[in-house]
């Protein structure tokens, strides 16, 4: 039987809009409602299996109803403009798709789907409409139903003439009439002022029509009979206007609405022209590669072998970049399959691992090992390390693609080579998925494919090289990307290799004391709550403390009760359970993240933990510490703390040294904003929490009590980040309007710091990014944009990106400063960690008096500020101790 589905595309494409965050692709294209729209059509195309399908959509903002009445749509806001741009592409994406489309100057998309409804209906053809808009409820029939989106467009609720009787008890046509009574607002129908559904239905339901309530408006009472005499003509104009127009002029033929499937080819073609990676995965769609519209070159790669390895030889002179290929995210446990050289006019080399560690290849292992032989690399930190593992030592590299990538755009999300080719316009190359595969179904290609690849990334990074050096000396990047990213993917290469000992015997203790700790709790839990349950189960949890227990309900889930951390810190003055669940999910964690968790990362062979340092993930410039992540260990708790306890010196007699900069974000904005009151407290060393509360309460010192200082201390970091009067509400348990006046009175003092937010806003806007003292930028496009949320939160980036990246900057500096100083005094210490704001050494007793004078010496000295630099350094037998 056939069936034929309409969707009202305007309206879709609005709601799929707003029900979805802003996205875009690599191109910068908005993608939100086009992506809504597509998981829309999948879903109809699985569940409806529609045999003709139809996207109406508005040809125009005038259409024959504005003839009469100017005002229609008036109110409405204009479209913005990240949704105006996405329409065309979704009309591109219905071609794909094979979905017809039709749109007709001087009428809206409800005319076209009214008029193609009264013909179904007439043919008694089944029909489905897709909408938004409760208009077209007055289209249902025996044989059209309408779908009228819920939630965004998640949720679809299905009505017949049935279910209108049930929910409304009024028949499809006096739709019309219950617009012309209550108007809508959306459409700018004034309807009569102040009649609202539930009156308009009580109405409908005794008179039936607009004409019958106008006519029998003598016989009711009051202000509702005024309302209805005085406004009669704006009741009639209503139902005019809300009147779907069902004889459009369309000469549609039923067979031209024809859908037979979409084509797998023409769909991944533009799926991947908009990056929807995992609807070509869902879908099983073919790989498509977006080959660049640039001629390849003519490239000869050599696979070596035992045979011809002393072409290579003969060539490392010539070589401009190299690629090593190490699969695996964590290098310290990549396996490496092998390395190409790209030497120049169009010739490459590529050798398998087994190879480069063969007696033969020893004058190329050399050859990596020389740091007077420039080097060309994509990702130099991940080869370093994959190749050390392998005994082999990689250093010149004087170019590093990736880190020039991440430093021109650091919000990007995917640094694939194949994707900075893309994006410089070079010779298309696959990504690694489509060459190896992916997860089970990862396998090396054959020699011939492998090399072939191998050496056109060794050629490409050479390529990408070129474009990218231009770049970063006209954004001002060199000094940061030669002097300080460069060396220092280097040393933290170094660092992670070197790896810090665990006590791992002292952690399975600490484990064992978690665990009798977690018993007691749990069998605490269960006496307060009269009995055993899940605590782990936040449905078993919500039913003993909001059923059993009758503790205030905060927030619920479409599943019960919500028993997240938020909600279960409000609930702790109630009853004592609470703070005892709270410390058993502490302790669960501290027990299964970092007992458990550090004791799988320990490798075997050293008794160490190497950690994973990336440079190319925080926009802001931070580093970020994976495989495990040793940032994150908790130190707020004593608890939390201990874990640190297990962290020691890999040398007998040693001790860790530990050095960590004091307040530095503040005093970056302290020097940024030149606030007189900020930089005087930090250079006259007074605590500046203490001198914000002096400031803010207009106290003397001795009348700052603790409340008020923490209450100083949450503004101080929460205005490096842009905090509201809400979030600074919840932080100090106040209210909004308190925190909006706490907030108020600080800008009052500091009112440097207030000019500088403004003006670096405003400086934002007008160049599109911010950038930190050493010139590291963050593009912000959603500055401009119309949607207020996206735009808050680009202003809040602004403020505090030029602040936290300074500070990523100078801990930067202080580690290649203090490495460099190191390395001139022939020191045996060792740099092991960075932890934010702290640096983390292993130090031999008869250098712990210098290291204790240069780690702080040249932290401080790193970046000149108006303000001093303040480090303050520690030690002991372990981690712990040295804090």
């Amino acid at each position: 039987m056939d069936k034929l589905v309409i969707i009202d595309g305007n309206s879709i494409a609005y709601r799929a809009f707003f029900a979805l965050p802003l996205l875009s692709n690599s191109k910068g294209l908005h993608t939100n409602a086009v992506f809504g729209f597509t998981t829309m059509l999948l879903r109809l195309i699985d569940e409806q299996k529609p045999t003709h399908f139809l996207v109406a959509f508005d040809a125009g903002k005038i259409t024959f109803r504005h003839e009469g009445y100017q005002e229609y749509k008036g109110g409405r806001e204009k479209t913005p403009t990240e949704l105006s741009e996405q329409f065309p592409v979704i009309k591109e994406l219905l071609k794909s798709f094979g979905i017809s489309q039709f749109q007709l100057e001087g009428y809206e998309a409800d005319d076209i789907i009214g008029t193609l409804t009264r013909v179904a209906d007439e043919q008694k053809k089944e029909v489905i409409v897709v909408t938004g808009d409760k208009d077209m409820l007055q289209l249902a029939s025996e044989h059209v139903t309408i779908a009228l989106t819920r939630k965004g467009i998640s949720e679809v609720e299905l009505y017949d003439p049935a279910y209108i009787k049930e929910k409304y008890n009024l028949l499809p046509e006096q739709i019309i009439d219950l617009k012309g009574l209550m108007g809508d607002t959306s459409d700018n129908i004034p309807g009569i002022p102040g009649v609202g559904e539930k009156t308009a239905l009580k109405l409908l339901h005794e008179y039936g029509t607009v004409e019958q309530v106008l006519d029998r408006a003598e016989e009711m009472k009051g202000k509702l009979k005024e309302k209805i005499v005085n406004h009669a003509e704006d009741a009639r104009m209503s139902k005019r206007l809300a009147t779907i127009h069902r004889e459009v002029p369309m000469e549609t033929e039923w067979s031209s609405l024809q859908y037979e499937g979409y084509q797998p080819q023409s769909l991944a073609e533009m799926f991947t022209k908009l990056e929807f990676k995992s609807l070509i995965e869902r879908l099983n769609l073919p790989q498509i590669e977006q080959m660049n519209e640039v001629e390849q070159e003519k490239l000869n790669v050599t696979a070596l072998n035992e045979s011809n390895l002393t072409e290579l030889v003969e060539q490392l002179q010539a070589v401009q970049a190299i690629h090593v290929e190490a699969v695996g995210e964590n290098p310290h446990a990549a396996a490496v399959v092998g390395a190409a050289f790209y030497t120049g006019e169009g010739q490459a080399y590529y050798a398998p691992v087994d190879l480069l560690l063969s007696d033969n290849a020893a004058p190329i292992r050399e050859w990596f090992a020389d740091s007077s032989k420039p080097k060309v690399i994509f990702d130099a930190h991940k080869a370093e390390v994959a190749l050390a593992w392998q005994g082999i030592v990689l250093a010149g590299v004087t170019f590093d693609t990736q880190l020039a990538a991440y430093l021109l755009d650091p919000t990007e999300t995917n640094y694939e080579m194949s994707e900075q080719a893309r994006k410089y316009g070079l010779p298309a190359l696959p990504s690694d998925e489509t060459v190896f595969g992916k997860g089970a179904k990862f396998k090396l290609p054959e020699l011939g494919i492998l090399a072939e690849y191998l050496g056109r990334k060794a050629a490409t990074a050479y390529k990408l090289a070129d474009a990218q050096k231009g770049q970063l000396e006209e954004g001002g990047m060199n000094r940061l990307f030669y002097e300080l990213e460069l060396p220092l993917s280097a040393l933290l290469a170094d660092m992670e290799l070197k790896g810090i000992r665990v006590d791992v015997e002292g952690l399975k203790q600490y484990g064992l004391e978690l665990g009798s700790q977690i018993d007691n709790l749990q069998n605490k839990i269960y006496e307060l709550a009269q009995g055993p349950f899940n605590i782990n189960s936040p449905r078993q949890l919500g039913e003993i403390l909001f059923d059993k227990l009758g503790l205030p309900v905060v927030k619920k889930t479409k599943t019960g009760y919500s028993t997240d951390a938020e909600v279960l810190e409000k609930l702790e003055p109630y009853h004592e359970i609470v703070r005892q669940i709270l410390h058993y999910r502490t302790l669960a964690k501290l027990a299964s993240t970092y007992v458990e968790g550090l004791l799988k990362e320990v490798r075997q062979d050293t008794g160490k933990i190497h950690t994973y340092y990336r440079q190319t993930i925080a926009a802001t410039g931070r580093l970020s510490s994976q495989f495990p992540n040793l940032q994150n260990i908790p130190i707020r708790l004593e608890e939390g703390r201990k874990i640190r306890k297990v962290f020691t010196p890999s040398e007998e007699g040693w001790l860790i040294l530990a050095a960590d900069y004091s307040q530095i974000e503040l005093r970056v904005l302290a020097h940024i904003s030149q606030d007189e009151n900020l930089k005087e407290a930090f250079i006259k060393e007074l605590d500046i929490h203490t001198k914000t509360a002096m400031d803010v309460f207009g106290v003397e010192e001795s009348a700052v009590d603790a409340n008020m200082r923490r209450q100083a201390k949450a503004v101080n970091f929460g205005i490096v980040y842009g905090i509201s009067d809400y979030g600074l509400s919840q932080n100090l348990h106040i209210t909004r309007k308190e925190a909006g006046q706490f907030i108020e009175q600080y800008f009052a003092v500091f009112q440097g710091v207030r000019k500088y937010m403004d003006d670096v806003v405003k400086q934002a806007r007008e160049d599109g990014y911010v950038t930190t003292l050493l010139e590291r930028r963050r593009y912000l496009p959603e500055i401009k944009a119309s949607n207020f949320n996206l735009r808050s939160f680009a202003e809040r980036t602004a403020m505090n990106t030029p602040i936290q990246g300074t500070a990523a900057d100078i801990i930067k500096l202080a580690m290649v400063r203090v490495a460099a100083r190191m390395k001139a005094e022939n020191l045996r210490s060792r740099m092991l960690l960075q932890v934010h704001d702290e640096l983390v050494f292993e130090v031999p007793p008869e250098e712990l008096e210098l290291m204790k004078k240069l780690v702080p010496e040249e932290m401080e000295q790193a970046l000149e500020l108006s303000v001093p630099l303040k480090a303050d350094v520690s030690y002991g037998d372990n981690w712990q101790e040295a804090k």
